[in-house]
Parts: structure tokens; sequence; C-alpha cells
């Protein structure tokens, strides 16, 4: 995604922060565990949106500091989830260096700028720190979801075009792979919501999302016939090291240059 169009559509979350809040599909347990590690981590979550994945990593027991840029989407996280949570960007993290054992993005890596994320995002592990990246698509092998993607546009494009910013930096090791699969119900709202909610759907103008919706909610009709579908997800979960040497003893360090202030999770 080149940087304009990040810029714009990343602008739209604040927009459908409700609808996003109400619709969008969390992550499955397993998959979590998997991101996070053993329980009892320090984990940094970037561009946590309104805390679908936070609420998991809170209750599998990690310490968890969240960061989400769009207020209003940061609003919801924190009237979700009890943990300490932040306004700020993945391009520039106001924590000192080797606060984390683990930072986890969900559903945002591709709205980061690497070449300024990747640098932060090394910084604030400690050394054997890992990043985890997940994002959830929708599983096109059901007839009507191919069909939803024929209208909506596919997302099974998979993320590892993602990883190629990932190897470029130096930054991180080899990154391990995993899969799982989940299903989420949803009744002629929730389809037409969770629509709504992609980047894509909002930065459409009212005729053009009208027209799109009305074509949506005409193929629920055509296949609901108990009152709701099943939609399938795959969840793609990759977790690299970060490759640093271990750091000398904590300095009294807690400002940047500019004299904005660096918090210590450590």
């Amino acid at each position: 995604m080149d940087d304009r169009l990040r810029t714009e559509r990343s602008r739209t979350f604040g927009d459908v922060a409700d609808v996003y809040d109400q619709n969008r599909p969390g992550y499955p347990d397993p998959a979590v565990r998997w991101l996070a590690g053993p329980a009892s981590n320090s984990v940094l979550e970037l561009g946590a949106g309104t805390g679908k994945l936070t609420g998991s990593l809170v209750a599998a027991g990690n310490f968890v500091v969240a960061t989400e840029p769009a207020a209003p989407m940061l609003a919801h996280l924190v009237a979700r989830v009890s943990t300490p949570a932040l306004r700020c960007s993945a391009e520039r993290l106001p924590f000192r260096a080797g606060s984390f054992d683990v930072v986890v993005v969900a559903q945002a890596f591709h709205w980061f700028d690497p070449k300024a994320a990747l640098p932060e995002i090394a910084r604030v592990l400690r050394p054997g720190g890992h990043l985890a990246l997940v994002w959830n698509f929708r599983a096109e092998s059901v007839p009507w979801v191919r069909r939803l993607s024929e209208i909506v546009g596919s997302e099974d494009l998979g993320a590892d075009l993602e990883l190629d910013a990932l190897k470029a930096s130096r930054l991180f090791g080899v990154a391990a792979k995993a899969q799982f699969r989940f299903w989420q119900q949803l009744d002629r709202d929730g389809l037409l919501g969770l629509i709504r909610s992609r980047s894509y759907v909002a930065a459409l103008d009212q005729a053009e999302r009208d027209e799109l919706l009305g074509r949506v909610s005409a193929l629920y009709d055509e296949y609901d016939n108990r009152e709701a579908l099943r939609l399938p997800y795959r969840t793609e979960c990759f977790r690299a090291q970060v490759l640093k040497e271990p750091e000398p003893a904590p300095t009294a360090e807690t400002q940047r240059d500019d004299g904005s202030v660096l918090f210590d999770f450590r």
C-alpha cells in the first residue's frame, strides 16, 4: 500500500469506530496464546483499535500496554479493557528501550510505515523478544463468502507480502507462521456492519456505499434460511524474534532529545 493511500484509508477508522466495535470478530484463543507466548509476558499492542485482541491478551495472563492513534477507537478500548492505554503511532513509540517481551499487531501492520515503525518496535523489545502479527481473513471456500468477495473485494491475499518489509529491515529473524480457523455468526445487521467497518467501504461516497450495501443485503436474503449466516475465517499469525545484543544496565533515560516523555514499563 502506498503512503498516500495508507494515510487516506487509515483516517476512516475514527468515523466507523462504533460499527467496528460492534461487528468485527475477535481472535481464537489458541492464536492469542501462540502470538504472545507463555502467560505473564509484558506485551505492547500497537494499533489496538477498539480492543478486540487486547482483552484476550489480558485474559491470557499477560501485562498489556495498548496503543491506538484514533481517539474514537481508543475510547472503545478503554471502556472494554482495564489496562494501560495510550494514543500514539507505531512510528514514534513513547517507551524506553527494552520495555517489552512481545509486540503484537492485530489487523494493523499494513497501516504502518515499516521503515519508521520497525526500528521503533525493535528498540522497545528486550533481547530475545519477538514481534507478532495477526490477520483475520474471510475463508472463501464457502460459496456465499465467495459471492460476498465478488461484491466487496477479496481479502484472500494472505499476509506474506508484509513479511518483505520485516526481512528487509534486518532487525528480525525468520518469521514462524501458524494458522487457525473460527466462525462468526452474523444476522443481516451484523453482516452489513462488518462490511461498513472496512476502510475501503468507509472511503466510498454515500451513493457508492449505499449501492454496495444494498447488494450485500440482497446476498443475505438469497442465502439466509436460518436467521443468520456463519462466516468462516482463517487467522494467519506470524512471529519473529528481534535481533539485538543484550543491553547495558538501565539508565535514567526518561525523554527524547526533543523533550518528549518516555514511559518505563521495565
